[in-house]
């Protein structure tokens, strides 16, 4: 008797959203492997899980089409089976279960064991570190830290991530090793929020000393910091910024908006005054350093002079990198009980003009790149040119060096020493020097 050959389920983790999803599915993919599961990556297999984003309007519509894109192949024999976790599924679940009864099971962003479960595998303690990394070779996210405690108005992350919580010094520490012994040479630190690192942990901002003990890990060459909240600052992280070559001299500190009256409301615990001081500081502190910032535009009674005083402020201030998003209003924020009373199409123009204002800051800071030598680290070959990056930029968000495939052949994944011969607004073009 013939008997039925049994199909081999092979489980495509799908990630959509910020670097910290990109990391929450890495984590449940070397969970899985560990289990003896064939995980890939976004490719081709018969059981999905789809790790959502839920944090505005386009990030949930995105995810949304996606489920319903992964239900139409299940409908038609394509996959058999869709599992849905992440913020969307943390923040929406009744909704979703409601709306799109077929998915096989939803859980929220904490339920990693009962996700594994589900699959088949078992969610094991001791594997502190152990992910299967998705980013090119050379760099990964270490989160060190979940959720938030700030108040910020417009803001759904607390809702989906819950209160803040510190992972232990030695815990990133082994993670870190491990990574650097997969030849990971970028650490990109992340987290909602750098600035509180350690308080409900040590009693103390401990960002500096978790520093101090990243920077021994052998084989880390640069460590990156994103995402740290503005207000209460670990000024310590600066004499440690400068005085230890791994760290990189870059900081991504979202700001949000400059009008007291904007920042109120946002309930962001600053001022106008209290920022510009800050970036003074940080510049004093660290002058080569290079600061990203976002900005929000189209918050609830946004009037043109807050629009145009922050324009102003964004000229003023030149920063190196800026991001701008449209205000999107979040049911169950603190925002969402005031009026969207910004029209759409007001909010788009308003994100564009500062953008224009950025990319003509931008450009002149890049021109005063024109004969400087950098160290930059090559991400990947497209076309004819080799993409790098330099210590002033984060993967995916900033500028890029490109460089002639046709003359040099550099490796991806390792450091250059490159000329820079052409500047754009957000691309450098450089030589190797040799």
């Amino acid at each position: 008797m013939r008997t039925k050959s049994l199909k081999k389920n092979k489980i495509n983790v799908v990630t959509l959203g910020c670097s910290k999803n990109v990391y929450d599915s890495e984590i449940l993919m070397g969970q899985l492997k560990a289990s003896g599961k064939d995980v890939v990556h976004e490719e081709e297999g018969n059981i999905v899980v789809i790790n959502t984003c839920g944090f505005i309007n386009n990030a949930k519509e995105e995810s949304i089409n996606t489920i319903l894109e992964f239900m139409q192949k299940k409908e038609d024999g394509d996959v058999d089976k869709v599992f849905v976790t992440g913020c969307l599924s943390e923040r929406y679940k009744p909704d979703l279960q409601k709306e799109i009864p077929n998915v096989d099971q939803y859980f929220g962003t904490t339920e990693l064991p009962g996700l594994l479960k589900a699959l088949g595998a078992d969610y094991k303690h001791e594997l502190i570190g152990e992910r299967l990394t998705t980013t090119p070779k050379n760099y990964a996210y270490l989160k060190i830290a979940e959720g938030c405690d700030r108040p910020c108005s417009f803001c759904a992350i607390p809702i989906m991530r819950g209160k803040h919580r510190s992972t232990p010094i030695e815990d990133i520490v082994v993670e870190a090793e491990k990574l650097a012994a997969k030849g990971v040479k970028e650490l990109i630190l992340i987290a909602q929020d750098l600035t509180y690192y350690g308080l409900d942990l040590y009693k103390k901002r401990n960002l500096a000393e978790l520093l101090e003990a990243l920077v021994k890990v052998d084989g880390v060459e640069w460590i990156r910091l994103h995402y740290a909240f503005p207000t209460g600052f670990p000024m310590d992280v600066l004499d440690v910024m400068l005085r230890e070559p791994k760290i990189c001299n870059y900081l991504d500190i979202p700001l949000q908006h400059i009008s007291d009256a904007i920042l109120k409301s946002m309930r962001r615990g600053t001022t106008k005054a209290k920022t510009t001081q800050l970036l003074k500081d940080f510049r004093a502190a660290v002058p080569s350093m290079a600061i990203r910032t976002t900005l929000i535009v189209g918050y609830p009674g946004e009037t043109e002079e807050d629009f145009q005083e922050l324009k102003q402020w964004v000229s003023d201030m030149r920063f190196e990198r800026l991001g701008c998003f449209t205000y999107s209003h979040e049911e169950n924020t603190h925002a969402y009980n005031l009026e969207d009373d910004v029209p759409q199409e007001v909010k788009q123009e308003r994100a564009n003009q500062i953008m224009e204002v950025q990319s003509q800051i931008s450009w002149e800071l890049n021109q005063e790149k024109i004969g400087q030598t950098f160290k930059v680290v090559i991400d990947r070959k497209e076309g004819n040119y080799f993409i790098g990056r330099t210590e002033f930029d984060s993967p995916d968000v900033d500028n890029e060096v490109l460089i002639d495939a046709t003359k040099t052949y550099l490796k991806t994944g390792e450091f250059a020493t490159v000329n820079i011969i052409e500047a754009e607004d957000f691309d450098l073009y450089a030589e190797v020097v040799l």
